[in-house]
């Protein structure tokens, strides 16, 4: 029985990543660097430090010899000088429904601050569990997020449904062994063949999730008071 909706954030949850990509940008062209913005599209849901360091070696930076944190740290001030946050309605609309059936978790490679920040923001008081990039060691691809959010819950990763809009993320549900529903929010649905079922947008997204069989309302309480006790 499925028994938990594990959402990533950036293109899932909130429309987001333009602003990330032109942040990245902002802060590359200062510092006398190039990037292509595709490449952060392609890494999306990869944590923060990966993307910067692929992006640099890419433009042939020494990366022993330069200061990353230093890059990271403007990046994160540039992203909340522009950004514009924007849930997306139709998954807006129908989480309240949902949390009655599911435990939620939000499963981001991004960092901790903009990911509480834009969860505040936008989802105050709907999921169960946050797990940023900051969080876990290995970051998507790699299936460490999906997992510590199963372990977090006690569930088993046959209980968990994750909800992606990028390669990296649907990679680290199946290596996770969890079902894979997936939107191409910024990617082409070919990059995302690998995931179980593929939506064509929102609004179908919505449209799946309130037709999963669930739980009861009373089970799901059960669940989430055992989780919350354990978790004090």
């Amino acid at each position: 029985m499925l028994k938990a909706l594990i959402f990533d954030m950036d293109g899932v949850l909130v429309d987001s990543m333009p602003y990330h990509t032109e942040a990245l940008s902002h802060v590359f062209a200062d510092m006398g660097l190039s990037m292509d913005a595709q490449d952060v599209y392609n890494m999306e849901g990869s944590k923060t430090v990966d993307i910067v360091s692929y992006l640099l070696e890419k433009d042939g930076v020494d990366l022993l010899n330069f200061d990353l944190d230093g890059l990271i740290h403007r990046y994160r001030d540039e992203f909340a000088r522009i950004v514009e946050l924007k849930a997306f309605s139709e998954v807006l609309e129908c989480l309240p429904i949902l949390k009655e059936r599911f435990m939620f978790a939000v499963v981001s490679g991004a960092d901790r601050n903009i990911v509480q920040d834009i969860i505040t923001n936008l989802y105050d008081g709907i999921f169960d569990v946050v797990i940023s990039g900051e969080d876990v060691e290995n970051g998507k691809p790699a299936p460490d997020p999906f997992l510590s959010a199963a372990d977090m819950f006690g569930l088993y990763a046959s209980e968990c449904l994750v909800v992606e809009n990028a390669a990296m993320g649907v990679e680290a549900a199946n290596r996770a062994g969890m079902f894979c529903l997936a939107v191409p929010t910024y990617v082409s649905k070919e990059s995302l063949k690998n995931a179980d079922r593929l939506v064509d947008d929102h609004r179908m997204l919505r449209d799946f999730l309130l037709g999963l069989d669930h739980l009861e309302k009373e089970a799901v309480e059960a669940l989430r008071l055992k989780f919350y006790s354990a978790h004090k």
